[in-house]
């Protein structure tokens, strides 16, 4: 008579412990305990940084490449994967996993609470689609983590847009130098017209520069209204 925990096993990778009894093993494989590992996208982080931090783990399989000649994302299923559309959280994976899953979690994350926000606020005056939200809400989680300062940035920005002024944010400039960015923004480089210079520019940049968290999409939607156009750093990581 088959035993039913080897009738019923299910496929994947399981963790084996020096003190583990075999019925505990074909308990997990019967009832389908994987291994599980989670990690991190940190906000403010571009997807070619988050390939980096997957890429340098021994658990996940790595189908997702970035041209940095055009600034694309493509698995090898031939899906194209955007910048910014993925939720700064952490993530649990099986052992294995392909980087398009885990983005995969990662996106579906960011739609919902998207979703959620749009029932209870709409799109601000300036910004024309939830692509722009998205765009401008990855230029304010770069500006700033202090969490009180991104609705006053983000009323800032919006003020600009409104004025038909040129947005003039050095994250943008630096994300369109792409990875090879030494972390020394130069006079050249705000001159260099790129899609992503919004010194040169009109408007906003094409696409997000960076995955945003909720807090700075929220700020789009409720913005601080003030007459301000202007912003500078003081030293403390605030902003006057």
């Amino acid at each position: 008579k088959t035993n039913p925990h080897f009738a019923l096993i299910k496929s994947g990778w399981y963790t084996l412990s020096p003190n583990m009894t075999l019925v505990k093993l074909l308990h997990n494989i019967h009832n389908g305990k994987v291994t599980t590992h989670q990690i991190t996208l940190v906000e403010g982080h571009t997807l070619w940084q988050w390939l980096e931090q997957m890429g340098q783990l021994d658990n996940i399989e790595i189908d997702v490449t970035f041209d940095k000649n055009t600034f694309t994302y493509f698995d090898t299923q031939g899906n194209e994967w955007r910048e910014g559309y993925v939720l700064p959280e952490t993530y649990r994976y099986t052992h294995l996993s392909k980087a398009s899953a885990i983005l995969q979690q990662a996106q579906r994350a960011q739609q919902k609470i998207m979703e959620q926000l749009l029932t209870k606020n709409s799109l601000p005056l300036g910004i024309a689609s939830t692509h722009e939200w998205v765009t401008l809400g990855s230029i304010i989680e770069k500006e700033t983590g202090v969490a009180h300062e991104r609705p006053h940035i983000a009323g800032v920005f919006l003020n600009r847009i409104a004025q038909k002024m040129r947005l003039q944010t050095d994250p943008t400039v630096i994300y369109g130098i792409g990875p090879d960015f030494n972390g020394d923004i130069t006079r050249n480089n705000l001159r260099t017209k790129t899609p992503y210079n919004t010194y040169v520019i009109k408007g906003l940049p094409p696409t997000p520069i960076a995955a945003p968290t909720e807090a700075a999409l929220i700020a789009v939607l409720v913005p601080e209204v003030t007459t301000d156009l202007y912003f500078v750093a003081q030293g403390n990581g605030e902003h006057y």
